[in-house]
């Protein structure tokens, strides 16, 4: 395919993308009751309107006609394969999207059956498109990952948990979409340098639809994106990443995990610090993530409030976290197939994760003080 090619399918997944979306918002008064987010008071919580969180309704749009245009670009020949292949990845990617829609109207979805339902879909992609991890460049595992049950549990953990990772950084308007475009960007790269177009343009659809809804997400949050969008886009590209390491031998794990590092380090970091540090559940929500952080102590601080335009705080966490995710997903790309560069690449990225999140805690429960995290849970409180 060629650029103009590849623009031009970002495109009509744009549009798609865009039109629904804007339906939804236009509609709004109709299924207001139904789609609206009510619950303006938990603690992890920032906005102050209800406001549709259907906008993965036009997600998914922009990538179903992103693939019917794909298949009328392309009728013949290799690329008919990959057209293929590309609705196969829709067809696995339901029972993930739809658990997380059905949450979106119903508020009634818990997260164990959104994660079990995609870790169906992974299992589900890994039967049709053979998208079964079997190499992660880990002495030992990748031994047990020729057992082929043991591939399939590791591919299931992989996707439900980058998905959620995903639906755990979707709290600010353009946050969680800006990083899906970015972490795509890079995979879809990666993918072109070893001339592997089904990847591609996965990551073209991806783009172009996310772009579509991130019109009307930012920065006025019009629309959110959902469980439903937000667990499929994690989808998504989670099994871009599988399929990338899958279909090609010179692609490290390493490098796949750089590229997506800051959602899967915000998850895994927020499950220790809520296990060993707060003696809480995992699960349980809180507003001490990192681009939650960002908001109370730094878009506090340096952006004023202004009452006729209360979004202009929730959008600036946008303008601080993605650019530093665009550089370290550059920077990760660029590294090439080199092991050792795409370890240090990760450790680099972790070790500022923890080190700006150290900062903007003062750094006192670094040393087993959890008493400051409540006491920014009090803080926390009384900024909203």
């Amino acid at each position: 395919m060629s650029e103009i090619q590849f623009f031009q399918l970002a495109l009509i997944a744009f549009a798609a993308s865009l039109v629904v979306s804007a339906l939804i918002v236009l509609s709004q008064k109709w299924h207001g009751g139904l789609s609206h987010d009510h619950d303006l008071d938990g603690v992890q919580k920032v906005h102050t309107t209800a406001v549709p969180r259907i906008g993965g309704l036009g997600v998914i749009a922009g990538v179903l006609l992103g693939c019917v245009a794909f298949q009328g670009m392309h009728p013949g020949g290799q690329a008919l394969s990959i057209g293929a292949d590309m609705f196969l990845l829709l067809i696995a990617s339901l029972p993930a999207f739809l658990a997380g829609l059905i949450e979106d109207f119903t508020k009634r979805v818990s997260v164990r059956m959104r994660l079990t339902a995609t870790a169906l879909s992974a299992l589900v992609a890994s039967a049709l498109l053979s998208a079964t991890v079997r190499e992660l460049d880990l002495w030992g595992v990748d031994a047990l990952l020729a057992f082929m049950p043991f591939a399939l549990l590791v591919t299931a953990i992989v996707v439900a948990g980058g998905s959620n990772a995903i639906n755990i950084i979707d709290g600010f308007n353009g946050l969680s979409s800006s990083t899906i475009v970015i972490m795509a960007a890079g995979l879809a790269a990666v993918a072109l340098r070893c001339g592997d177009y089904l990847v591609a343009n996965l990551g073209v659809v991806c783009i172009g639809a996310t772009l579509g809804f991130l019109a009307l997400n930012y920065p006025r949050g019009k629309l959110f994106l959902g469980d439903g969008g937000a667990y499929f886009l994690g989808f998504w590209v989670s099994e871009m990443a599988v399929l990338l390491l899958v279909r090609n031998a010179s692609v490290n794990a390493w490098q796949v995990l750089s590229i997506c590092a800051y959602p899967v380090i915000e998850v895994l970091f927020s499950i220790y610090r809520r296990r060993f540090i707060q003696k809480v559940s995992p699960g349980a929500p809180d507003a001490l993530h990192l681009h939650t952080l960002v908001y109370r102590r730094l878009v506090f601080k340096y952006v004023d409030k202004n009452s006729k335009n209360p979004w202009k705080r929730n959008a600036a966490v946008a303008c601080v976290i993605p650019p530093v995710v665009a550089v370290c997903v550059a920077v990760s790309v660029m590294v090439g197939n080199s092991i050792a560069m795409s370890i240090l690449a990760v450790l680099a990225q972790v070790i500022l994760y923890v080190a700006v999140y150290g900062r903007l805690v003062r750094g006192r429960w670094m040393s087993g003080d959890a008493g400051r995290i409540g006491a920014d849970v009090s803080i926390n409180a009384k900024l909203r």
